[in-house]
């Protein structure tokens, strides 16, 4: 459907109005890649990330099939992991039909769009991730999210290809105009935690599980660790909520306090890799 004003072809402010992050998990086709790349112009999104595309990056077919979304192509970056794509984003939805095994808050594109709206007036970081075509997202991969994004359709037949899933949570960004009421952020000398904080936390808490001998029998461990994840994401923590959390992980693993301050070996209170 034609409909591009080009009076404002050239204005990039008009072209791209910034919005979540687009991060696509192992995209299969360059194609799927272009028209994603469009989608999101439509919808004044220009944060595209990609983890692992199968075809490899750049790619030939995802600038043809752009049709003229390649400042889009032009700015996306590359991943080796899922959680390097979120590691700078406070807020995550997993768009995916299949809910798995996991217990996450399940919004539709528009409940999400107030969201992430709110989210932006607060300048908070935030992005949507969506699966491979044929498979769609693996549990470990909603398990990084904070809630489940499903888009309401025929349940008989509510297939969608990728560019159609971006351009639906797209369009309902677009239309959602000012911020809603969506998710209370957090106010008062605090922030909400991005990814890479969060797994740094996670990382410290499943090596002190394991060392307690928490993770039995060991063929259910990735599940364990799923649901453990799960659980701690639905606290929506913040940065402060983590420092605290640290704390205690450093007290069940035989932290000793003096004098107000706690002592551990090989660190003490500090996140690792902190100063």
């Amino acid at each position: 459907m034609a409909g591009t004003d080009k009076t404002k072809r050239d204005r990039p402010r008009a072209r791209l109005a910034g919005g979540p992050a687009v991060v696509l998990v192992d995209p299969q086709l360059g194609e799927n890649i272009g028209m994603v790349a469009r989608a999101m112009l439509n919808c004044g999104l220009g944060d595209l990330r990609l983890v692992r595309p199968r075809d490899g990056w750049p790619n030939s077919a995802a600038e043809k099939a752009a049709s003229g979304a390649g400042e889009v192509l032009d700015r996306a970056r590359l991943y080796d992991s899922t959680a390097a794509a979120l590691a700078d984003l406070r807020r995550v939805y997993a768009a995916t039909a299949r809910r798995r095994d996991l217990i996450k808050p399940l919004v539709t594109p528009r409940a999400a769009a107030e969201e992430l709206r709110a989210c932006a007036g607060e300048g908070v970081p935030a992005g949507v991730i969506f699966g491979p075509e044929r498979s769609g997202l693996t549990s470990d991969d909603v398990a990084l999210a904070d809630a489940v994004l499903e888009v309401p359709l025929n349940p008989a037949f509510a297939s969608l290809n990728l560019a159609q899933a971006v351009l639906v949570v797209g369009y309902e960004w677009f239309q959602s105009g000012a911020a809603g009421p969506g998710r209370r952020l957090p106010v008062g000398g605090t922030r909400p935690a991005t990814q890479a904080e969060f797994d740094n936390f996670f990382g410290r808490l499943e090596a002190a599980l394991e060392r307690a001998g928490f993770f039995w029998p060991p063929e259910k461990r990735p599940g364990m660790l799923r649901s453990l994840r799960s659980l701690v994401r639905r606290l929506d923590p913040t940065e402060q909520d983590l420092r605290t959390l640290h704390g205690v992980v450093s007290a069940l693993g035989g932290a000793k306090r003096r004098g107000g301050e706690t002592e551990e070996a090989g660190g003490g209170e500090d996140q690792p890799g902190e100063d």
